[in-house]
């Protein structure tokens, strides 16, 4: 089921915004190839533990450690004093309260995680969220970064990888807000947006 698409614009606002920032955190493009090298539970257990202490770490507002999270590529766009300031800008319109981590896919130095983010937004919404999203991470310097892409950069990766696609499609992030005691789907997309599938 979908959101009432009437909700104020300011709560649509707040939305769009909890996703922008999940997004910016996790940086901006995918640039490591994927290679054929098949998961180790170690692999898999690396991953998982580098995914809650980024989570873990935007949950307390330690955002000058959670820059050094960040590929290579990403902080040579990206400020660290610039992404300080926009998390301090907006940490006041949500409270994170918990991830749930799913499958973990490795291939190389690729890894896609299934998460799902809760957070409460602050009044005068007061609503509870949840974000359903993929997170794509590189191992780089032995260390597992967050690396999730824009649409645009997913593709190109998408199309230089096409083993990789097909065994594990990118799923569009989905935001959820509760009603009446259930998780129903928000739209940002309005009206003519695709329904959930």
């Amino acid at each position: 089921m979908l959101v009432n698409r009437r909700l104020p614009k300011s709560l649509m606002k707040s939305k769009r915004t909890i996703l922008s920032l999940i997004l910016l955190i996790s940086g901006f493009n995918l640039l490591m190839p994927a290679g054929s090298m098949a998961a180790t539970p170690s692999d898999e257990s690396d991953v998982r533990g580098a995914v809650q202490r980024i989570f873990d770490q935007l949950k307390a507002g330690q955002y000058e450690a959670l820059y050094d999270s960040l590929p290579s590529s990403s902080r040579a766009r990206l400020s660290r004093e610039r992404l300080v300031k926009g998390l301090q800008g907006t940490s006041n319109l949500y409270q994170l309260q918990r991830i749930e981590i799913g499958a973990v896919r490795v291939s190389g130095n690729l890894a896609v995680v299934d998460t799902v983010m809760y957070a409460h937004v602050a009044p005068p919404f007061n609503a509870d969220g949840k974000l359903v999203v993929q997170q794509y991470l590189v191992r780089e310097d032995g260390s597992w970064r967050m690396a999730t892409g824009d649409r645009a950069t997913i593709d190109r990766f998408l199309k230089s990888n096409p083993s990789f696609a097909r065994k594990f499609p990118i799923k569009r992030p989905h935001i959820f807000v509760k009603q009446d005691g259930k998780w129903v789907e928000f739209n940002p997309r309005g009206p003519g947006g695709p329904p959930r599938k």
